[in-house]
């Protein structure tokens, strides 16, 4: 079937915005903070009531380590689309009360309207006026998860299971600056290293101690040198904690380290270096837990797929559109791990992603969801096949 990848398709979407705005009240009132099990169910059962009214089907709900996550299969041959979405938050419960739901002057503001709650409306309004129009959509799956916020412990085997022999990934994770197509994410590793000594008290017999927290600190300064700045790679010590109360010296002493890197290759070389930490001082011990947890999204996975979308933007009214590299990472970094081509960020245009100005433009909603609806039409044609 060939299907219809012109101006019409803005169209549809410029006179469903007001629905969709509806829609994305409603999903924005729900709060779902990550750690909030039952928060979570409510805004899955949300989710799933809003999502089949557009899709004429109901979600499978796949629960996993208290998480739900949702999934549509749209028609019954191979997965050749696979859009991803996530419905958690970083808003804790309550969150409402100090930033409330606001749609006016051409700005929506609320918890996760910006990440990703508009790119999860863009994406039920996309495939189903595409559904609307009598197109099939045999081969196309949405899925909802619900701990991407938390690096997707529990929906990592679940994205990589649905794209693996998928032709092209689509990512509605909220867009760069001025609504840039992400097309490179830095890959995530994220370490906890952890000094052991002995402890003594600090007033009476310090000697007789290993300060654990001496121990950490030289470890803390040598993987601050870890980073390369012209590969683009960051190192960074975060949380820290240790010890058990003032007049004691430290038997123990942690922290935290999160990682950023362009490359596998840099990836691979950092985690070498943090496995590789010996201790320093006589009697303490020094151990480091965990490695890679998203690789990196490189050029090459999105190249092909934003040049499509260019053109695509331009022929539905839609363009001209813009592309950046970005440190954060998404659910569009495992998929891009395989080898699946994957782009990302053709969610909502706006800004303020965990912070007290966490907004969308409203303008640009119908434009990025007559994309989102072309971009699958096109794949489903035929050309963007692997």
């Amino acid at each position: 079937m060939t299907y219809e990848t012109d101006g019409s398709l803005l169209d549809k979407a410029r006179a469903a915005l007001p629905d969709m705005l509806a829609d994305l009240r409603q999903l924005v009132l729900c709060e779902s903070p990550t750690s909030d099990f039952e928060a979570g169910r409510r805004s899955a059962d949300l989710v799933a009531q809003v999502g089949s009214e557009h899709l004429g089907t109901v979600p499978e709900r796949v629960e996993n380590g208290g998480r739900v996550h949702l999934r549509w299969r749209l028609g019954t041959g191979p997965r050749r689309v696979v859009i991803l979405t996530h419905h958690d938050t970083v808003w804790p419960i309550g969150s409402l009360e100090t930033h409330p739901w606001v749609c006016a002057d051409g700005i929506v503001r609320g918890p996760g309207c910006f990440d990703m709650k508009t790119g999860l409306v863009q994406a039920f309004y996309a495939l189903g006026g595409l559904m609307a129009d009598g197109a099939p959509l045999d081969g196309v799956t949405l899925l909802v998860t619900g701990d991407e916020e938390i690096g997707s412990p529990t929906s990592r085997e679940l994205i990589e299971a649905e794209a693996a022999d998928a032709d092209a990934v689509f990512v509605l994770e909220a867009s760069g600056p001025g609504g840039a197509i992400k097309t490179q994410r830095k890959g995530t590793s994220n370490y906890t290293v952890t000094a052991t000594g002995l402890a003594a008290h600090a007033g009476l017999e310090p000697e007789n101690g290993v300060n654990a927290g001496l121990e950490l600190a030289a470890h803390m300064l040598a993987i601050a040198e870890f980073g390369d700045a012209d590969a683009g790679t960051t190192v960074t010590p975060t949380m820290l904690g240790g010890g058990t109360t003032s007049n004691t010296v430290p038997d123990s002493a942690w922290v935290a380290v999160d990682v950023r890197a362009a490359t596998i290759a840099e990836q691979d070389r950092v985690d070498e270096q943090m496995h590789g930490l010996v201790a320093q001082l006589p009697g303490a011990r020094v151990s480091v837990d965990g490695g890679p947890n998203r690789p990196p999204l490189e050029a090459a996975s999105s190249g092909d797929l934003f040049t499509r979308a260019c053109g695509l933007a331009d022929r539905i009214g839609a363009g001209p559109l813009s592309r950046v590299a970005v440190g954060g990472a998404s659910d569009g970094n495992f998929t891009a791990g395989m080898g699946v081509p994957t782009l990302d960020g053709l969610g909502a245009v706006g800004g303020g992603a965990h912070a007290d100005d966490e907004h969308v433009v409203i303008d640009p909603i119908p434009g990025r969801t007559a994309l989102l609806a072309a971009l699958v039409a096109d794949v489903l044609d035929g050309a963007g096949a692997r």
